[in-house]
């Protein structure tokens, strides 16, 4: 558990057995969770933010931090690998895209090349 997590949940009323609890002192439905997440976030004023919007940005960070599919679904309770693996394979192309972006730079380009839109077979509009 992340250290400010859990510094926020020590410092929170919690049930025996949940983190969290209602207002019955009962764990949380997962819809009644997220009535309760939309209910904080619009009195902090964060009407853009949710609890699935948040979890989504979770899996985001840790992906692009190099977390494996397999790690994603450990820490965001995933049952199949088809929502893990598609996190995993936006931060592969992100950074996949940010390691080539350098050979887009004209200064790399032979300045003998007369013009910067022409390829191998014309230029890029031209129907090969």
């Amino acid at each position: 558990m992340l250290p400010a997590l859990q510094q926020i949940i020590a410092a929170s009323p919690c049930g025996d057995l949940t983190f969290l609890v209602n207002h019955w002192n009962r764990s949380f439905t997962d819809a009644g969770f997220g009535n309760k997440f939309r209910q904080w976030c619009n009195e902090a004023g964060l009407r853009h933010c949710s609890a699935h919007g948040l979890r989504k940005e979770g899996a985001t960070i840790a992906a692009e931090n190099g977390a494996t599919s397999q790690q994603l679904m450990a820490i965001f309770g995933g049952t199949s690998l088809k929502m893990a693996e598609l996190y995993a394979r936006a931060a592969d192309q992100k950074r996949l895209a940010e390691s080539a972006m350098h050979m887009l730079d004209a200064k790399e380009q032979n300045e003998s090349e007369s013009c910067p839109t022409e390829g191998p077979r014309g230029t890029f509009s031209e129907k090969t």
